[in-house]
C-alpha cells in the first residue's frame, strides 16, 4: 500500500533535503512504493538536474559518462521507488549520467536481452557514453559507496542481495545490476537476443565475457548490498531451451547480439526523472525446438 512521501507532501526542510543528496555510506532505505510525483518532487529540489533523467555536476569535471538502462514492463511503482533512491546516489558519486527506461511494447513474452541492446543503441544516439549500467527495476541499492562509475573490467554490482541472505549464489552471476565499458560491451557483442521469458540472458553474458578473456570483478559484499522488492516472478524460459542456448553461447556470440538486434521505437517520452522508450520487438529473434532435440534459431 502506498504511503505518502514526506518529500511529496512538502514536510521536509532544506537541510534534510541536502542530506538526502549528500549523505554517504549505508543508506536508510525507504522501500515503500512511491509514485512518479514523489520522485519528480524530489528531483525538482536537486541542483543542476537537466530533465530527461540526466544530470552532471557543475563544481567539477565528471570523470565518467554513464547511461543507466532499466528493462521494464508494468512495474511503475517499483520503477519510481528505485529512482527515488538511485538519483541522489548517482549525484553523490558526481557522475554525468542519464537514466533510460526501456519498456517492451505489447503482450509478447518478455525479452530482457533485446531491451538492453536496444537501450544501448538508443543511448548512443544521444551521447558518447563511456559505460552502461544495466539495472533490474526491483533492485534497490543499500550503500552509496558501491560505485556506478566506469569499471576497468565488467563489474557485477549486486553481489549481496537480501533475498539470497546477502551471499553470492554462484560465481558467474552478473544479473541484477551490472556495469560494463562500451568497448567491452562491443567486444562481447552485447546481450543475446534469444532468451524469451525470465532467465538466461545474464548467464549468457557471463559466458561471453569469459570467452573474450575478460574478467568479472565485484565490489566487497559489505558495500554491494541490495534489497529486492517482492513481486510475482514472470515465467522463465523453458529449462531445456535455456540449457541448449547456453551451451551454444560461444558459437553464436558473434551473430546474436548488439549487431543483430531488431526492434522499433514506438514512442519516446522525456520525463524529469528518466527517458522512457517504448520498444516493439515484433516477431524477431525466434526459435523452434523440434522433437525435443533440434533447436532451430531465426536470427
Amino acid at each position: 500500500m502506498h504511503r505518502p512521501s514526506k518529500y511529496a507532501s512538502g514536510q521536509i526542510h532544506n537541510g534534510e533535503m541536502l542530506r538526502h543528496f549528500t549523505q554517504g555510506g549505508r543508506l536508510r532505505l525507504d522501500v515503500s512504493l512511491h509514485n512518479r510525483t514523489d520522485v519528480e518532487d524530489l528531483l525538482r529540489r536537486s541542483p543542476y538536474l537537466r530533465g530527461r533523467g540526466s544530470w552532471t555536476p557543475r563544481d567539477c569535471v565528471p570523470q565518467h559518462r554513464v547511461a543507466l538502462i532499466i528493462p521494464y514492463r508494468d512495474r511503475l511503482e517499483h520503477l519510481t521507488t528505485l529512482l527515488y533512491t538511485l538519483h541522489p546516489l548517482l549525484q553523490r558519486q558526481l557522475l554525468e549520467y542519464r537514466v533510460y527506461v526501456v519498456e517492451q511494447y505489447g503482450n509478447e513474452t518478455f525479452n530482457k536481452g533485446v531491451l538492453m541492446n536496444a537501450g544501448v543503441r538508443e543511448a548512443l544516439r544521444d551521447n558518447d557514453f563511456q559505460c552502461f549500467v544495466f539495472h533490474d527495476v526491483d533492485m534497490i541499492p543499500e550503500d552509496d559507496r558501491n560505485l556506478y562509475s566506469c569499471p576497468e573490467m565488467p563489474r557485477h554490482l549486486s553481489v549481496a542481495v537480501d533475498k539470497f541472505n546477502y551471499t553470492l549464489p554462484y560465481t558467474l552471476l552478473v544479473g541484477g545490476v551490472f556495469s560494463i565499458r562500451l568497448e567491452h560491451f562491443l567486444a562481447v557483442n552485447g546481450y543475446s537476443n534469444l532468451y524469451w521469458g525470465w532467465g538466461g540472458e545474464d548467464d549468457d553474458m557471463a559466458y561471453r565475457i569469459r570467452y573474450r578473456k575478460l574478467e568479472i570483478i565485484r565490489p566487497p559484499e559489505t558495500l554491494a548490498r541490495y534489497s529486492m522488492i517482492k513481486h510475482d516472478h514472470r515465467p522463465e524460459s523453458p529449462n531445456a531451451i535455456r540449457t541448449a542456448l547456453l551451451r551454444m553461447a560461444k558459437k553464436r556470440s558473434s551473430r546474436d547480439g548488439l549487431n543483430t538486434v531488431k526492434y522499433r521505437v514506438v514512442w519516446r517520452h522525456e520525463h524529469l526523472a528518466y527517458t522512457h522508450l517504448m520498444v516493439d520487438i515484433g516477431k524477431h529473434h525466434r526459435w523452434q525446438f523440434l522433437n525435443g532435440q533440434r533447436l532451430i534459431i531465426n536470427f
